[in-house]
């Protein structure tokens, strides 16, 4: 039997779905969610050196400012965020918030568990789970990563205090006086390449690093607004240079290659570079290192993701023509921040070591070890430091390309390219 057409229902239809569109227009749009940038990583990204540094919240929930020099080193204010960190000097056109959650130590480990689980750790919760709250409020278009140079083989900060601590312990201590007064020999030659990191400790690090971004990345796919974003992994230049200046080179005639020589030791320290010349080189063959860290990470995320906008920004001659002691007048005339230490938990920054004997610089020196944050911001980017390191993240963000060199030029200029 042949269906009856209704004499009545194509009417109460039409007004029907004439109602249901004018209700839908009535409704209000989903309100767009305010653009933001985000810093993840460690003290080269956290703004480390930088001071101006901000209260942090640790794993309570609860923003830790400064507890004091004397508190202990895991207090989550000591992730050193700062107010002058590159993330906040960046030229970001259409951002509309900037968030560091980046720890001054930050490991791999850290991307995704708490910092304080592991030794060493500060007390705040995994950046993955900052990052996570900031996707809540904001729409994520635009990581900074900097990760690899602290991770479950070495630390930079070890590193550092490695070959600063055997300069100091050759310039003020003479061969016969570690047998006479400290039983033994003690460390005092320049550092080795072998010193800093072996090529199998480079090829784990590579390996933790680039499981940690993977996280990162998967999460991003996650929990970001509209799934669109960049991330950028930036590597690390070296504070110092491949040589020092002249002036830098010996003192009342004595070289760092003799027994004692306490002037030069005092004068480099002044200058923010106690170190063997002849420990530069593997420094640098260190820094370069840690490079490949990170491009190693970029290449296999790359491959895995492929639809992924992931850029390298290799940053390792940011620096150049104006490291630690490149020039005379260091550090005045330095990109990065010179080795200070405190005599005690003081807030003061012993700026000289002339005239002091063995004995005093060893009391110095053990403030370090007891309080490292009162020698923690030491051979990090200063806020002239970040400032560049600013630039070289706006032409990271801007670029068309998967990687990208920031390199200083003689004359100060930064091109990014």
């Amino acid at each position: 039997m042949p269906l009856l057409r209704h004499p009545v229902l194509p009417a109460v239809l039409a007004v029907v779905l004439t109602w249901a569109g004018a209700a839908a227009s009535a409704q209000p749009a989903t309100a767009a969610l305010p653009t933001a940038a985000v810093a993840l990583g460690d003290s080269f990204v956290s703004g480390e050196g930088a001071g101006a540094y901000q209260p942090v919240t640790d794993v309570n929930g609860v923003p830790q400012g400064f507890p004091g020099w004397s508190a202990p080193n895991d207090n989550a204010f000591f992730c050193h965020r700062s107010a002058n960190a590159s993330l906040h000097r960046a030229d970001l056109p259409g951002i509309q918030a900037r968030f560091n959650l980046a720890c001054s130590g930050g490991q791999p480990h850290d991307i995704a568990n708490p910092s304080g689980n592991r030794p060493k750790g500060r007390t705040v919760a995994s950046q993955l789970d900052q990052l996570r709250a900031v996707a809540g409020t904001h729409d994520i278009d635009l990581v900074l990563v900097g990760l690899g140079s602290n991770n479950g083989s070495f630390t930079f900060g070890d590193v550092a205090t490695l070959c600063a601590n055997r300069f100091i312990a050759d310039a003020w201590t003479g061969w016969w006086e570690f047998w006479a007064y400290l039983g033994g020999p003690v460390p005092q030659e320049p550092c080795a390449v072998s010193d800093l990191a072996t090529e199998d400790e480079i090829a784990a690090v590579t390996a933790e690093t680039t499981a940690a971004l993977r996280q990162l990345l998967t999460t991003l796919d996650r929990v970001d607004a509209d799934g669109r974003h960049r991330v950028v992994l930036q590597d690390y230049t070296n504070p110092l240079p491949l040589d020092l200046a002249a002036e830098y080179h010996e003192e009342d005639g004595r070289t760092d290659t003799r027994d004692k020589f306490r002037d030069l030791g005092a004068e480099r320290y002044a200058a923010g570079c106690p170190v063997h010349r002849a420990s530069l080189a593997p420094g640098h063959v260190f820094s370069s290192r840690l490079g490949t860290v990170v491009q190693g990470a970029h290449a296999a995320l790359s491959a895995e993701f492929p639809n992924a906008d992931l850029v390298l920004l290799n940053v390792q001659r940011a620096f150049d023509g104006a490291r630690l002691c490149e020039q005379g007048g260091s550090p005045a005339n330095a990109l990065a921040t010179p080795i200070r230490l405190q005599d005690g938990p003081s807030g003061t920054f012993v700026t000289s070591l002339a005239g002091k004997d063995k004995i005093d610089v060893q009391r110095i020196a053990n403030t370090c070890v007891t309080y490292f944050q009162t020698c923690q911001e030491s051979w990090h980017p200063s806020a002239a430091g970040h400032a560049v390191l600013g630039r070289c993240l706006t032409g990271a963000a801007a670029t068309t390309a998967r990687g990208v060199a920031c390199v200083r030029s003689a004359d100060g200029t930064i091109t990014v390219g």
